[in-house]
């Protein structure tokens, strides 16, 4: 999703009304856009689940890369930015995690984080969406879980960005640092 691409998510589409509103408010304000969490259950929970049932991720991306961040990273942004919010008016701030990955790397990174073999499933999105209501999150968030479903399938998510790093001096961390941080989640 692009901040002014609204129609897909009822989600992306509050979000893009607030950055309007904050806009033409006139207020001092620093936009921070993450890509994909690394910490949704697209990453975790869905992925734990698979991963100890037959060692998959079984997502509905397709060929699509992703390049999705840990909230960690986004929290160093933020709080960096609130210590000295003067440097950063008017700055937006794409986040990223530091590359972008198709789903065969992506399981090859929970692989080596966890110390067994994880292979990439591509699960039929119908069949994918059909899941998501056993979740138990609200409707709107289900319903851009589900959109942020297709939208890796078209590739859309295709994209890296140097916001982590340059706000913190820090790199946003790999997907394997961040399972392999959470081994016992995933395992079990």
């Amino acid at each position: 999703m692009t901040v002014t691409s609204t129609e897909e998510s009822h989600q992306q589409r509050l979000h893009w009304l607030a950055e309007q509103v904050l806009n033409w408010s006139g207020l001092p304000v620093v936009h921070i856009r993450p890509t994909a969490f690394l910490d949704t259950p697209l990453f975790t929970s869905l992925a734990a689940r698979s991963i100890r049932e037959n060692g998959t991720l079984a997502l509905p991306f397709g060929t699509g890369r992703t390049s999705p961040v840990a909230v960690e990273d986004v929290a160093r942004v933020v709080a960096t930015v609130l210590r000295d919010p003067a440097p950063h008016v008017g700055q937006v701030y794409e986040l990223t995690g530091p590359r972008s990955v198709d789903m065969k790397e992506l399981a090859g990174e929970f692989s080596r984080a966890l110390g067994r073999p994880v292979t990439y499933v591509d699960v039929p999105p119908e069949r994918w969406e059909a899941e998501l209501p056993k979740l138990g999150m609200p409707p709107h968030l289900e319903q851009h879980v589900a959109v942020m479903g297709r939208l890796h399938r078209e590739n859309r998510y295709d994209r890296t960005a140097d916001g982590v790093e340059r706000v913190t001096g820090v790199p946003a961390r790999t997907i394997e640092a961040f399972v392999a941080a959470r081994r016992d989640f995933y395992l079990g």
